[in-house]
């Protein structure tokens, strides 16, 4: 492995990612605004509303205290781990052994947690029962995201995501078996959870009753709030991003050599972009669901996901 290549290919992977995310939510925002017959604010109104928000005022509730405060911070510390460890340019980086399913797991249910705290810090009502139901969510799809993804670990012998990224890429047989089928609906459904989309959440509503994500975060202003929409923003895009990965892990750069990385570079823009219309579009379309009735879609995907291992496992993933 080049090594300064590999630092190079990690640098280049974590400013798309930050510079790409408020620009995927823009370009989400904007299709969802052409297909119901609006104009749109513009690509660009993210991060707009990004720079407006760090000139405010920070303004803290009074009675709050470390959970409230740090909470922003720690989202976007983790989802920068998180965009640093997801294998979405190249597999062969300096981090690569640390990029393991189980850790990014971790991140995920960390950057959750640290929000949900911040909720029920605040000791209002919205927080509280935001937390709530972000946590009842949170532990059907974390389960669910480790079980697909394992699904896919069986054939590359290995839990380590560049190594299930690069099999993939080498074995595309693995994409189209029954097992690798099964994971592919089961991650899909755990990712628009995770990132608080619908049917399962609606991040443009203020409606009390259908809160989740944004009843936890309703107390934050100003430079705070600025963090958590960027924060959300960039789980958004490695989640997206680890989807494409996984599943559509063709141009990924498997040697550290500056063609391959630009290529991928390219290439993982183009599919999370594509990956980001498509969400966007059907979206338009998909009714949220009732809370109580969340919880069957998500252990539906449990299940797929269940079946994809035991598929896996006794069929090789073949």
């Amino acid at each position: 492995m080049n090594t300064t290549m590999g630092y190079v290919a990690v640098g280049i992977q974590l400013v798309a990612v930050v510079a790409g995310a408020p620009l995927l939510t823009g370009l989400m925002r904007q299709i969802r605004a052409r297909l119901e017959g609006r104009a749109g604010a513009g690509v660009l109104q993210p991060w707009r509303d990004v720079r407006k928000l760090l000139r405010k005022e920070a303004i803290t509730p009074v009675g709050t205290g470390p959970a409230f405060r740090w909470a922003p911070l720690l989202l976007v510390a983790t989802s920068l781990v998180l965009a640093v460890l997801v294998p979405l340019v190249s597999t062969d980086t300096p981090v690569r052994d640390r990029a393991d399913l189980i850790v990014v797991v971790a991140l995920l249910a960390l950057g959750t947690l640290a929000l949900a705290l911040a909720g029920l810090d605040t000791g209002s009502a919205f927080g509280g029962m935001g937390a709530s139901r972000e946590m009842t969510i949170a532990a059907l799809v974390e389960p669910t995201i480790l079980m697909a993804v394992f699904a896919l670990s069986i054939p590359a012998g290995s839990t380590n995501l560049p190594v299930i990224v690069a099999g993939a890429a080498g074995h595309p047989a693995r994409l189209a078996s029954p097992a690798g089928l099964l994971a592919i609906a089961a991650l899909a459904v755990a990712v628009l959870a995770e990132a608080g989309r619908l049917p399962v959440d609606n991040p443009s509503t203020h409606l009390e009753l259908t809160m989740v994500h944004e009843a936890m975060v309703l107390e934050y202003a100003g430079p705070d709030l600025a963090l958590v929409e960027l924060g959300a923003q960039l789980r958004l895009t490695v989640l997206l991003g680890l989807l494409a990965s996984l599943f559509a892990p063709w141009g990924i750069a498997t040697t550290a050599s500056l063609t391959a990385v630009s290529l991928a570079l390219l290439l993982a823009v183009l599919k999370v972009a594509v990956l980001g219309m498509v969400l966007a579009a059907a979206e338009v379309f998909w009714a949220k669901l009732r809370l109580f009735r969340v919880p069957e879609l998500l252990a539906g995907s449990f299940l797929l996901a269940l079946l994809a291992v035991t598929s896996s496992y006794f069929l090789g993933g073949e």
